[in-house]
């Protein structure tokens, strides 16, 4: 069937089975994707209702893509809806059904992303047409990202581009799945490579060189103890979050040669989640503070021997919105549930907050149900996610301000 012959889908279910269907795991193009939206737009291009824009904003290397769609009067103002379009890999979990293929089993709807966070985007999708009927105010925006599971990497360069524009949404909601709950404050986050270079000697001759898995493991033990004494420090606890601290976390280790030899390099893999009221840098300067000590102490027996450490990605700012904050004020009355919450796990909604915007997460399903085998959504959420789309619209319509 040509496009031509072809109608807007106006099905959440059917959308979140077409966006399924494609492998967006990080390591791949979106392109597919994208592609396929905006052949479905292409379709209301002849059809009565709000006018709908469309841009890309490509990575520099052309092969993903961030995608804006603006529904609605080209003014200052209005909603924007942000997901992202990347996915978790799925090699090596034990999958009872294809995970690129949407499967339906005892109301809940199987597949990669069905959680994190495809429903969302396809609930938003869905809505595009009833939204077009609607005499809009304010524009509604969809903004979909590229490379989120690999450290928020697209959506700055999003972020850039809608405030490059001379109209911009006054608020942002992510919709990471948060059992359609308002979320406002989450833990930011920052991935981080540390490599100790060593001084090679046989393991009989300790004095004559240094080892860099032993500078290594002091340095990971200092890391623990900045994340065990700040969960002892009450202002450095926040109740609202399930982990209430800052965590600190070492996830890979590398180095050595042979038993018999002091290893001269030894490199490993770490983060902080950092709760936002306490930031990244004031946790991080407590661990460069030993760092630099400890460098200098190995730089006593040999000038070669060093420490360096670098962020593997830009850091992902956590989110602190207050109950006043517009788009907080804006979710909360259209939701069956109203109670704020905390989140320990990463999203972009910081990375909005200090672009400007009003920001506040809450989509569809249970963040325990993502990146593992079997991920799903409920269809009770989905439909919840309906709810939602159908009253921010409706909102956008009655109201001249939000």
């Amino acid at each position: 069937m040509s496009f031509s012959e072809q109608e807007y889908t106006t099905s959440t279910r059917t959308w979140l089975s077409q966006l399924i269907s494609f492998d967006t795991v990080s390591r791949n193009s979106n392109l597919s994707l994208i592609e396929y939206i905006e052949s479905q737009l292409a379709l209301l291009s002849d059809t009565e209702g709000q006018p709908v824009h469309v841009e890309r904003i490509e990575n520099a290397a052309g092969d993903k893509s961030n995608l804006l769609i603006r529904i609605g009067p080209a003014v200052e103002g209005g909603v924007a809806l942000s997901g992202h379009t990347d996915v978790v890999p799925v090699d090596g979990q034990p999958w009872h059904s294809d995970p690129f293929t949407l499967e339906e089993r005892e109301g809940k709807l199987y597949g990669r992303g069905s959680c994190d966070m495809k429903g969302f985007i396809a609930a938003a999708l869905s809505h595009i047409p009833e939204w077009r009927a609607l005499d809009l105010k304010r524009p509604l925006y969809i903004a979909l990202s590229y490379d989120e599971e690999v450290g928020c990497v697209g959506a700055p360069h999003l972020i850039e581009h809608m405030n490059a524009s001379t109209i911009r949404p006054e608020l942002v909601i992510i919709g990471e799945p948060t059992m359609m709950k308002p979320i406002t404050q989450q833990k930011g986050i920052s991935d981080l490579y540390t490599a100790v270079r060593g001084v090679e000697a046989h393991s009989s001759q300790i004095p004559d060189g240094i080892s860099a898995i032993h500078v290594a493991a002091r340095l990971v033990t200092h890391i623990e103890n900045i994340m065990l004494e700040m969960k002892q420090q009450a202002d450095c606890c926040n109740a609202a979050y399930n982990v209430p601290y800052s965590t600190l976390h070492v996830g890979t280790i590398q180095g050595g040669t042979a038993v018999n030899i002091m290893a001269g390099e030894c490199t490993f893999h770490w983060e902080i989640r950092d709760l936002p009221e306490i930031g990244f840098h004031a946790i991080y300067e407590k661990y460069e503070r030993y760092a630099k000590a400890l460098e200098q102490e190995i730089k006593h027996t040999s000038p070669a021997a060093s420490i360096t450490t670098h962020l593997a990605v830009d850091s992902v700012p956590g989110l602190n919105a207050q109950e006043s904050d517009p788009a907080v004020r804006f979710l909360k009355p259209l939701l069956e549930d109203q109670h704020s919450g905390a989140v320990a796990f990463a999203t972009e909604a910081g990375q909005f907050q200090q672009g400007g915007y009003a920001a506040v997460i809450c989509g569809p399903g249970d963040i325990a149900q993502a990146h593992k085998a079997d991920e799903f959504v409920s269809i009770e959420q989905l439909n919840k996610a309906d709810v939602l789309m159908s009253k921010v619209g409706e909102q956008l319509a009655h109201s001249e301000s939000i």
